[in-house]
């Protein structure tokens, strides 16, 4: 079954008195033939890397390859211990842990692209935390992926989860979107209310735009995993609270998608416009790559792939979701999530042994 509408997850969902992850998993067990135990398990796997990740980042720093990036997760855990924060502490230990997954990306280490490796931070970060609260058991946590992605592939169906064709907002926004319902969830909202957050988290995403520096997933793709890690918990306790999305949810993922389409090219992470155009950006470019010409910038990786992937076809299986896939194993032609993984959302970077995709 291939969801493109909210609004499908919540009428299966009420119909059968079940929460969304439930209707996720059935879907899982019918498509894959897998028992609802190995699918549990390769999920819990998942949340394992991803905790991994978020240790690794938060108790020492860790450095990008390219030698721009590092070390904020881990300074920022260590500023939340000193207790003097605006924000509550639990929060900001989402916003660490979400930075240390990005930057562990960056050093191209072993992480979970949630829905993509450029916003790799935000479920992982949000999901870690509220594990650290002691408030909800870590098989709650790992059904949330469930729901988690069960939003991602919405998304992905009727609109896109590519910096490359949908910028930044389809990057970092559906992350944040996925992070917001799934929370939504694990405190027991209503489907209904896993839409709202959903549609909140993301209206507040709409036209960011994708403009890494240099091309490389580190400026700013880690601070926005910070920042939207805070969001996704606003928008969830918005949600929770009876907020609701005036516009509904699958009008502002449509609304998404129709932004997208109108963004230039600079800006669909081509690493041209926006912050990768200002002189420090152009700066650090020559840095790491020497003086490039315009032709050089062109030919970058970023906009290889917008020109190769005209047409995004909506159809994908919740198992893209779940594990790395091959083109071997799609009818051929047809695009998939973890083909936009590989081909946009690592910029330069090519996809590593161990990086899987949820």
């Amino acid at each position: 079954m291939a969801f493109t509408h909210l609004r499908e997850l919540v009428e299966l969902a009420q119909s059968r008195g079940v929460q969304i992850s439930r209707v996720m998993l059935d879907v899982e067990v019918e498509q894959s033939g897998a028992t609802e135990q190995e699918i549990f398990d390769k999920m819990a796997y998942q949340f394992d890397i991803m905790e991994e990740a978020v240790r690794k980042g938060t108790n020492e720093p860790v450095q990008s390859r390219s030698g721009i990036t590092g070390g904020d997760g881990h300074r920022m855990y260590e500023y939340v211990k000193k207790g003097q924060s605006f924000i509550d502490p639990s929060a900001l230990s989402a916003m660490a842990y979400a930075l240390s997954v990005s930057e562990v990306n960056s050093a191209m280490g072993r992480i979970v692209a949630t829905p993509t490796a450029g916003s790799a931070g935000i479920l992982p970060g949000v999901l870690v935390s509220v594990l650290d609260s002691g408030r909800y058991k870590r098989e709650d946590i790992v059904m949330s992926l469930m729901t988690a992605a069960a939003i991602g592939l919405v998304i992905a169906n009727s609109a896109s989860i590519s910096g490359a064709a949908g910028g930044c907002q389809a990057e970092v926004g559906s992350a944040t979107a996925m992070a917001a319902g799934a929370l939504v969830e694990l405190a027991d909202g209503t489907p209904e209310q896993v839409t709202h957050a959903v549609g909140l988290a993301l209206k507040n995403s709409l036209g960011l735009v994708c403009d890494p520096v240099a091309g490389l997933v580190e400026i700013p793709c880690i601070v926005r995993n910070g920042l939207h890690s805070i969001t996704a918990l606003a928008a969830a306790d918005m949600a929770l609270a009876g907020v609701r999305s005036i516009i509904p949810p699958d009008e502002v993922i449509a609304a998404m998608y129709r932004i997208g389409n109108e963004l230039p090219l600079s800006l669909r992470e081509t690493g041209i416009g926006g912050l990768a155009g200002t002189p420090t950006g152009k700066a650090i470019r020559e840095r790491v790559f020497g003086r490039v010409t315009g032709t050089d910038v062109g030919a970058s990786a970023g906009v290889q792939a917008c020109r190769t992937r005209a047409v995004h076809v909506p159809e994908t299986t919740v198992q893209d979701h779940l594990e790395p896939a091959t083109l071997q194993d799609h009818p051929a032609g047809k695009e998939t999530v973890t083909d936009e993984v590989r081909e946009a959302d690592t910029g330069q970077e090519q996809p590593r042994e161990g990086q899987t995709t949820i």
